[in-house]
């Protein structure tokens, strides 16, 4: 009895274990850079010839440019800036400096 009483507690607990490793934390926002820009916003941003600036944080989804880089806005399509950082190019939201993405 006490052996079935072991097994029962090891099968128990080996279960809840692999219980453990199927669960998935979001945190909220999640920045993916699965953003979908229009493709204007893309091909303008890719044709402009822009010096890059030199920054030391991080180029990221999600992270925020000082507002000493300069953020040059797209024509006739709101929403989207763009600036080139460290040789990459980034569209940002022109009021934030917010990167939403880093085209490669």
């Amino acid at each position: 009895m006490r052996k079935t009483m072991l097994a029962a507690a090891a099968m128990l607990t080996l279960s809840s274990a692999a219980f453990a490793q199927s669960t998935v934390i979001v945190t909220d926002p999640a920045p993916t850079g699965s953003v979908v820009l229009p493709g204007e916003v893309r091909t303008y941003v890719m044709e402009q010839n822009t010096p890059s600036v030199v920054y030391d944080g991080d180029i990221a989804v999600g992270a925020t440019l000082p507002d000493t880089v300069e953020v040059h806005t797209v024509p006739d399509i709101d929403g989207y800036g763009y600036t080139v950082v460290n040789e990459r190019r980034v569209i940002v939201e022109p009021k934030t400096h917010r990167i939403i993405q880093v085209l490669e």
